[in-house]
């Protein structure tokens, strides 16, 4: 695959620190649009032929629903991409962590479950952060290459 990067040497990343996304698809916009920024003029082309960016809004939207569903609300986001890595970060101020990775035994009991081992599958690693004062913070790394 060809390097779709264009020729910025700073990180792009989701805009003001202080603008949250209130819903799974703010979310998948503003990373939409630092994955335009990123690639510049190769972004449509990349649109229409990578499942990179397909990933990347599937792990975005998952994020930020358990963030909104389970956690209490998105309380810290950023989306930023450097070296061809797209890395998804959202707070919320829930103690309570989410399933093992890749354990489905829980979407048939109607709680959930599968959207989060899709993510964990589609993300290089995901990190799962306690906050010192209460909450966590989950990390997402996505190759886009």
């Amino acid at each position: 695959m060809e390097d779709l990067r264009s020729d910025h040497p700073v990180p792009h990343t989701s805009g003001r620190a202080g603008a949250l996304p209130a819903s799974a698809a703010h979310a998948r916009e503003r990373v939409l649009q630092v994955l335009k920024d990123y690639l510049g003029p190769r972004y449509a082309e990349a649109l229409c032929d990578d499942v990179v960016i397909a990933d990347a809004l599937l792990v975005t939207s998952e994020l930020a629903s358990n963030a909104i569903r389970h956690g209490g609300g998105i309380t810290g986001f950023d989306a930023r991409c450097v070296d061809d890595r797209l890395t998804l970060t959202v707070s919320d101020p829930s103690d309570r962590m989410p399933p093992e990775t890749g354990d489905l035994s829980v979407g048939p009991t109607g709680t959930g479950g599968y959207g989060w081992a899709l993510a964990c599958g589609l993300a290089r690693d995901i990190t799962i952060t306690p906050r010192p004062t209460g909450g966590k913070t989950v990390t997402a790394h996505l190759r886009l290459r």
